[in-house]
């Protein structure tokens, strides 16, 4: 999923949670946790790329060109460096554990950012499946 549709979500996330709850935070900190939260776990995408392939081309790719990163995310990774598993593994891990550790300094915005987190994985699941129905145990983008 793009980050612009990542970045709707978040700011549905934040309208909620201005609407449905008290934030212990101005308006404009409950939107920006959000936003960065559900757009900031994406940048996973580097580290899983790095660990799949051993090289860093698509932060370099991203440094030469860094208008990719807006209009041409496709651009950013070749086939099979990031593994959709993969990634969606490492939002759930990520979200073990960012939101405890936020429980730590805020219950508020543990919740935040776990909505948010949430949020964000159930539309790269979404997205996932509705790219494919059945996916062969061997095939590169899952692994």
């Amino acid at each position: 999923m793009k980050s612009g549709a990542h970045a709707v979500i978040s700011l549905v996330v934040a309208g909620l949670a201005l609407a449905l709850t008290d934030p212990p935070f101005a308006a404009p900190v409950v939107v920006g946790v959000a936003l960065a939260v559900g757009l900031g776990v994406d940048l996973d995408h580097f580290v899983l790329a790095w660990w799949r392939t051993g090289g860093l081309d698509p932060v370099f790719r991203c440094l030469r060109d860094p208008r990719i990163l807006f209009v041409e995310q496709d651009a950013i990774f070749e086939d099979g460096d990031v593994g959709a598993i993969n990634r969606l593994l490492s939002h759930a891990v990520i979200g073990g554990v960012a939101v405890p550790l936020c429980r730590v300094v805020c219950p508020y915005l543990a919740g935040l950012v776990g909505v948010a987190l949430y949020a964000h994985l159930l539309a790269d699941l979404w997205a996932t499946s509705r790219d494919r129905v059945a996916v062969e145990r061997d095939d590169p983008r899952i692994q």
